[in-house]
């Protein structure tokens, strides 16, 4: 039972994606040309949810753990200077892909 709220992995991985978020599209990237700014955010989008799906197919989230993951994300990125619709908007997308990989990982219930 205690491993089902243990959220060291979670932690790190959270930490390490808005330290890259920060690092190679920072709020002020934002407003630049949009144009250049859409074309960066584009490979960084690629390159970092590349990451998530890696980290979902490794690590079995349950819902505490998915949850605590939106929510350090979504905070971490709002107090970097994120505006709210792009933060929730990238922390909602972070959620449901590991959401989705999560279902299909899990070997299913139904008997033949």
């Amino acid at each position: 039972m205690l491993k089902w709220f243990d959220t060291k992995k979670v932690d790190e991985f959270s930490d390490w994606l808005i330290a890259e978020m920060l690092k190679r599209y920072p709020p002020a990237g934002l407003d630049t040309d949009p144009k250049k700014s859409t074309k960066r955010f584009q490979k960084v989008h690629e390159s970092l949810f590349l990451r998530v799906q890696a980290f979902a197919i490794e690590n079995k989230l349950n819902v505490y753990t998915k949850a605590r993951l939106g929510n350090r994300v979504k905070w971490a990125m709002r107090e970097a200077g994120y505006p709210q619709t792009f933060a929730d908007e990238f922390t909602h997308e972070v959620v449901t892909i590991i959401s989705v990989i999560s279902t299909r990982s899990r070997p299913s219930t139904d008997k033949p």
